[in-house]
């Protein structure tokens, strides 16, 4: 009587069991046998440092340890050569499998443009942290007379104004004009009196001088309406002024 046939009940117990022995056999085989063997299962790779090294030197250097990179990141360092790795994920000493892909950030080539801070009417020191949170280099610091101390008066590009929101590269060097909180140019006190109004706040601006309180008060026989009839300081032969100083006026109703 063959192994094969079905007299009987049992027999077909039997073949049943056989089927699902055979079955369970083939699932782990399948999971513990070929698939480990196949997709080369519990093997890794250090990952090595690639951090510092050129771009263009990643292709082969990686392929030959069965690895690949991709560069999904950029960004700009003046005191890094062009194309350079920065930051690499996974990091070194990881373990991965073969054909992982490491995800690089790499140094620009060229400096991406920004738009210029306002720094004038600040403070130095808090202008030179708003260079630096900028990526844009404090240069040289200009001190002029002026009695605001350490107050940014100016900001300079290769010696011309630059005006906030004009584009910028990062990384280029910003010069500073700063008061230096003593007005130490003296010169004579300018003489007003009889001056259209306008020309005298216009003379006062020319020559570095602050508008102070404006009175009005009632034209006076010979007085001209909308002139200035009085000041202070008062103009005189050994009267001196300092650059950033008040003047006060009275004009002629």
């Amino acid at each position: 009587m063959s192994f094969f046939s079905a007299d009987s009940p049992l027999d077909v117990v039997k073949h049943l069991v056989l089927i699902a022995v055979v079955g369970i056999l083939l699932v782990l085989g399948f999971f513990y046998v070929y698939l480990p063997m196949s997709t080369h299962h519990g093997e890794t790779i250090t990952v090595p440092k690639v951090t510092g090294m050129n771009v263009a030197d990643l292709e082969k250097y990686l392929d030959e340890r069965n690895l690949a990179y991709f560069v999904d990141d950029s960004s700009y360092n003046a005191n890094v050569r062009p194309f350079t790795v920065l930051v690499q994920d996974p990091l070194p000493g990881e373990k991965v499998k073969e054909g992982r892909k490491i995800y690089l950030q790499v140094s620009m080539k060229n400096p991406p443009v920004i738009k210029m801070p306002t720094l004038v009417g600040i403070s130095s020191k808090t202008a030179m942290l708003i260079l630096k949170s900028y990526d844009l280099v404090a240069g040289q610091i200009q001190l002029v007379p002026d009695l605001a101390p350490g107050q940014v008066l100016k900001q300079l590009v290769n010696g011309k104004e630059i005006k906030p929101g004009a584009p910028v590269a990062k990384g280029t060097q910003v010069d500073l004009v700063v008061g230096d909180g003593q007005g130490n140019q003296t010169f004579a006190v300018p003489n007003l009196i009889n001056m259209p109004v306008d020309e005298a706040l216009t003379l006062l601006n020319g020559q570095g001088l602050q508008k102070g309180e404006v009175f009005e008060q009632p034209a006076e026989e010979g007085q001209t309406a909308g002139t200035v009839v009085r000041q202070r300081p008062v103009p005189g032969p050994d009267a001196t002024i300092r650059t950033g100083q008040i003047v006060d006026i009275w004009v002629a109703k």
